[in-house]
């Protein structure tokens, strides 16, 4: 492994608030946007280290002539190479942001001057851009500002996930990081910290954009492309692994907490449902009058809750080719409507 460790502390001596993790694995075309977004806002109250997860192409050439600290490591997959920049890193926030993604002028101080000690998380709405940076939608998902961990626990016990972003959406106190060295099973890291982390301290929402989310086709989420159903039972499986590891990190930091049985939870319900669309099959009656009362009973909006149930009748009574239309619309990025469902149906 090639090695390059990282500057102590910040340029002018400080500790550093902020730990900024660019993991990157065969991101050329965009690695050197990502690093130019941070090092451009000048904070000398951030430290900022790059991941090479073992990239095949030439994006180690390219971070190597940046001048920021950076290491190379064989390929880990996200999760090993953000625990690594977790031992390169001090400060006691961390912000991973994703090699394909960047961030706006000027949100680190935004993010910065919301740290304390009592914050778990702060989350924000991304753009989503092309592979080009033209901006293709509206900053998903639709957050509101709050400071608070009790609404999102709520949703967590009721439905098994809350309103979040995905990973350059997210900064995370350190203590709660230290959670995904336990997370063998999982190579993504917007995992079991998103869940933890309302019980570990305050989540603070902003309804406003800070960064940019790239989708280009490569997305490991799927994010902008047809849905496949391997990547959705892989989700499934991951949600489940993923709550099981929650239920034994409850058990040592809220041994009171408790939490619904996964398969019952409004985000198995759903998924179990659009798999059955996205292999090619008709989701059956129970499965959909098993999904109804979770989405009557959701947060969103009464146009929101239209739209998915909407979403739920066609999938189950329309022909294949159109669910699969529609379930591709359903989880697109940015909002989705009843209007936008039908004229994705109209487009099949």
């Amino acid at each position: 492994m090639l090695q390059e460790r990282p500057r102590e502390g910040t340029a002018d001596g400080r500790t550093p608030r902020l730990a900024v993790i660019i993991t990157c694995y065969n991101y050329e075309k965009f690695i050197e946007r990502a690093i130019e977004s941070v090092t451009s806002q000048r904070r000398e109250d951030c430290e900022l280290v790059v991941v090479d997860d073992g990239s095949t192409d030439r994006s180690w050439d390219i971070i190597s002539r940046l001048g920021v600290s950076a290491c190379r490591t064989a390929n880990r997959g996200q999760r090993g190479a953000c625990v690594l920049g977790l031992e390169l890193t001090s400060a006691p926030f961390v912000f991973f942001l994703d090699a394909d993604d960047e961030l706006k002028p000027g949100s680190l101080e935004k993010i910065i001057s919301l740290l304390d000690d009592g914050v778990a998380k702060i989350q924000f709405a991304l753009t989503p851009i092309d592979a080009d940076g033209r901006v293709i939608g509206a900053p998903f998902p639709r957050l509101v500002d709050f400071r608070s961990s009790v609404g999102v626990l709520r949703d967590i016990r009721r439905t098994g996930a809350y309103t979040t972003p995905p990973t350059s959406g997210n900064v995370f106190r350190r203590d709660v990081c230290e959670i995904l060295r336990e997370a063998e099973y999982d190579r993504a890291v917007d995992g079991v910290i998103l869940f933890a982390a309302p019980f570990m301290g305050d989540i603070v929402s902003l309804s406003e954009d800070l960064a940019r989310y790239r989708i280009h086709g490569r997305n490991d989420s799927g994010i902008g492309q047809h849905v496949d159903p391997i990547l959705l039972q892989r989700d499934i499986d991951r949600y489940m692994a993923r709550m099981d590891h929650l239920r034994r990190v409850l058990k040592r930091i809220d041994p009171h907490a408790r939490l619904v049985a996964s398969r019952r939870e409004w985000y198995y319900v759903d998924r179990r449902f659009l798999l059955a669309i996205a292999s090619g099959r008709r989701p059956d009656l129970l499965s959909f009058f098993h999904l109804i009362p979770y989405i009557s009973q959701g947060n969103g909006s009464i146009k929101e809750k239209i739209a998915l149930s909407l979403f739920a009748a066609l999938g189950m009574i329309l022909p294949n080719r159109y669910a699969r239309r529609l379930l591709d619309y359903r989880l697109k990025a940015g909002d989705r409507s009843a209007k936008g469902l039908l004229q994705a149906l109209l487009s099949a």
